[in-house]
């Protein structure tokens, strides 16, 4: 008898959890993006979300909450309902980068239900004009024949970009300079002034400099050669596989969600991915499609997060938490 009331307690529990996940999603779901309208994750977040929704037969309502380099509306996802109805698309600083240098108030691994990785960004090396390096092996030879003498620019402290650079140092071993600007344009600008002689920086904000021949490219820190840029080399081509670096930015729902409304989601946003449409809308930003399962894309968090993790400890970047 005990046995049975036990069952018949499990049974309740699970049957109107079962029943929501069926009906799922029967409501609006808001799409949390943790930046300021008008940036990648941004443009990222309304071109899926768009095509998620008519699949769906349902709206989804972009909410960005920019702040602290996406640690703001990240939180508000950790402390979202697990129902499905709250979800987000975040970056690799948000769960990756700002997690290992600073103290956070979310714990990646507990608090979130990863759902897909949606895209990959490229970083591509490229040197100023007045660089006398044409290549990866040229560039090394010249650091290491003025060391401390050549800078790298990033867009800020603590980015992907910077992270590239400390990467390429450690990978290369050569020592070079680092200087942070706010953001990519001022340090571009610089870049094409001479004022700093290299950077790391997303493939989409350089491509235009590249075609004109205002900055040189090196190589491009990502698996296979980008479309939008045939001619250049990966580092793994120029002997570097390791210098593999790609923003990124995947879809996470609160820890606690129903396994069955995080396959939907997945089943969702991997069906929106590959809508022609919004494959060649992404595509046109420089943006690679990526897609995979809820497991897998957990794993490649993890994975990331050691890589990256070796990188900030090498640099000395972390603070104390």
């Amino acid at each position: 008898m005990k046995t049975l009331r036990v069952l018949l307690t499990v049974v309740s529990v699970l049957l109107p959890a079962a029943a929501a996940a069926q009906d799922f999603p029967a409501k609006p779901i808001k799409l949390i993006v943790p930046f300021p309208p008008g940036g990648p994750n941004d443009i990222i977040a309304r071109v899926v979300g768009q095509r998620m929704s008519e699949i769906a037969k349902q709206p989804v309502v972009i909410d960005n909450r920019g702040g602290q380099a996406g640690v703001l509306g990240t939180d508000a996802i950790a402390k979202a309902a697990p129902d499905g109805y709250t979800i987000g698309i975040v970056s690799a600083s948000a769960l990756v980068i700002n997690p290992t240098m600073e103290k956070v108030p979310y714990d990646v691994a507990k608090d979130f239900a990863p759902v897909t990785l949606v895209t990959t960004v490229p970083e591509m090396l490229v040197v100023a004009s007045n660089v006398p390096a044409g290549d990866m092996k040229e560039l090394i030879a010249l650091a290491k024949a003025q060391p401390g003498k050549l800078n790298f620019a990033s867009a800020g402290v603590g980015g992907m970009p910077h992270l590239a650079g400390e990467l390429l140092k450690l990978t290369a071993s050569i020592d070079i300079v680092h200087v942070p600007y706010r953001g990519a344009a001022p340090a571009i600008n610089d870049l094409l002034g001479q004022q700093v002689q290299m950077a790391f920086l997303d493939l989409p904000v350089l491509l235009p400099h590249i075609k004109a021949g205002t900055l040189r490219p090196i190589a491009l820190g990502a698996p296979k050669r980008a479309p939008t840029s045939p001619d250049v080399p990966t580092t793994a081509e120029v002997g570097m596989p390791d210098l593999l670096i790609e923003n990124w930015y995947g879809m996470i729902a609160p820890a606690g969600t129903p396994e069955a409304i995080v396959n939907t989601l997945n089943r969702l946003a991997n069906e929106a991915m590959n809508d022609p449409q919004v494959r060649q809308k992404l595509a046109d930003q420089g943006l690679t499609v990526a897609g995979d399962t809820s497991g897998h894309f957990r794993d490649y968090i993890g994975s990331e997060t050691k890589k990256w993790a070796r990188v900030i400890k090498a640099a000395n970047l972390a603070s104390a938490k």
